[in-house]
């Protein structure tokens, strides 16, 4: 199943206080900035594969409604989004992310 196919089916957020907390700590990204970039375009998601041991991972490249361009991983648990860690992007990635902006841009 894609990914997307998969966030299709989740109904919402599963936060675990620690990493609100800890996402804030380290990147000063609150918990509502994640949430708002599954619902803006674009919104890159990719397998996480390389953190994926225990369960399935992934990462999206998006922008909360100020434009502040994030990394999140994540991962899905019963129909839930969990979000594992987020950050600002790296130039790399926003590269890749202005690509994809690039592209809807056309349609």
């Amino acid at each position: 199943m894609k990914c997307s196919d998969l966030l299709s089916e989740c109904i919402g957020f599963d936060w675990d206080e620690a990493n609100k907390g800890k996402n804030w700590q380290k990147h000063q990204v609150t918990f509502w900035e994640c949430e708002q970039i599954f619902f803006n375009q674009p919104l890159v998601i990719h397998d996480d594969e390389e953190h994926s041991e225990q369960e399935k991972r992934f990462y999206a490249l998006g922008q909360t409604e100020t434009n502040r361009c994030l990394f999140v991983e994540f991962t899905i648990r019963k129909q839930l989004l969990r979000v594992i860690s987020a950050r600002d992007m790296t130039k790399k990635e926003r590269r890749i992310y202005r690509y994809y902006e690039n592209e809807d841009s056309k349609i």
